[in-house]
């Protein structure tokens, strides 16, 4: 998390605002082919110059690399035009949340590895699965990503029972792992890799947050420390994960930076940066802990939270 951290700082500036509007876009005018081939049987060859087709991307057809991303995981009804809505929802507030450059990242990630499981696929069996991938799992990655991003929230099933989100991501594994085993056994090997690749972002995901949840000692000393400050106490220790003393320009609650003149707006509730000792930092609230504590990009994801 800390590499991503850093590569946003250089280029943090070209990532793509809304992504999740445009993924929606690319649902619809899928939907627009998928209806213009119902009227017109003729249109329905268009779908075959879009699939993730190995063989002919090696024969120059290279568009499909990404004209796949266009192909619908399903066909259009009321639970689709649901699911649209739904994963509009979720995908705006994970934008909101981790910032456009890591959410780029995520579904970015998402998709080459779907072309590279693609490739594995073909170089391992010889055969070319294309019409089989979609963008079905890159769009199941945004509600799994949401359900380990805020895992107590609490959605209604069936628009009646209210349940927690994290236990519906855990229904979807279970159904992911049921359809493996359920399908014929010459069809097991491409389903696995075809999910594993397209949730790739959100395996490594959860490695990254639920792995990392324990604090280190020198990142409970330093939050300590801040806390102590808070309370009105100078400790005069030295941070141990900054290396610097603690002093009222650096965890001071409200205090004015001197190298500024202002008071700082944001500050991490772990080490006591604010965007005054550097402004590239983002600060966002968690949504865990028991209160208003905000924490800077680099220990949102890596924090115990306060209850």
């Amino acid at each position: 998390m800390d590499f991503l951290h850093k590569l946003e700082r250089k280029i943090g500036k070209y990532a793509i605002h809304h992504l999740t509007i445009y993924i929606i876009m690319t649902y619809v005018a899928g939907y627009i082919l998928y209806f213009m081939a119902l009227m017109n049987p003729e249109y329905g060859t268009v779908f075959n110059y879009l699939t993730l087709s190995p063989s002919l991307i090696l024969k120059g057809q290279v568009w499909r690399l990404v004209s796949w991303w266009l192909i619908p995981p399903s066909s259009l009804n009321i639970w689709t035009i649901i699911m649209l809505i739904c994963y509009y929802q979720l995908g705006t507030l994970l934008e909101r949340t981790w910032g456009d450059f890591l959410y780029d990242v995520y579904i970015f990630f998402g998709l080459i590895m779907t072309v590279i499981g693609a490739f594995v696929l073909y170089a391992i069996t010889g055969v070319d699965y294309g019409m089989m991938f979609s963008t079905y799992y890159v769009s199941l990655s945004i509600f799994l990503g949401f359900a380990l991003t805020f895992p107590d929230q609490k959605m209604l099933f069936m628009f009646i029972i209210p349940i927690r989100i994290k236990y519906l991501a855990i229904v979807d594994i279970i159904y992911l792992i049921y359809d493996v085993i359920s399908s014929p056994a010459s069809m097991r090997l491409p389903r696995i890799i075809m999910i594993v690749c397209s949730l790739a972002g959100t395996i490594i995901f959860f490695f990254l947050t639920h792995g990392t949840q324990g604090m280190s000692r020198s990142q409970r000393q330093t939050r300590r420390n801040f806390r102590r400050y808070m309370n009105g106490y100078n400790t005069g220790r030295n941070s141990a994960s900054r290396g610097d003393k603690i002093d009222r320009s650096t965890f001071g609650a409200g205090q004015v930076n001197p190298n500024s003149g202002r008071r700082p707006i944001h500050r991490c509730a772990v080490c006591g940066r604010t965007e005054l000792d550097d402004p590239n930092l983002e600060f966002r609230f968690c949504s865990k802990c028991n209160g208003n504590y905000e924490y800077c990009q680099d220990h949102l994801y890596n924090h115990k939270h306060i209850q």
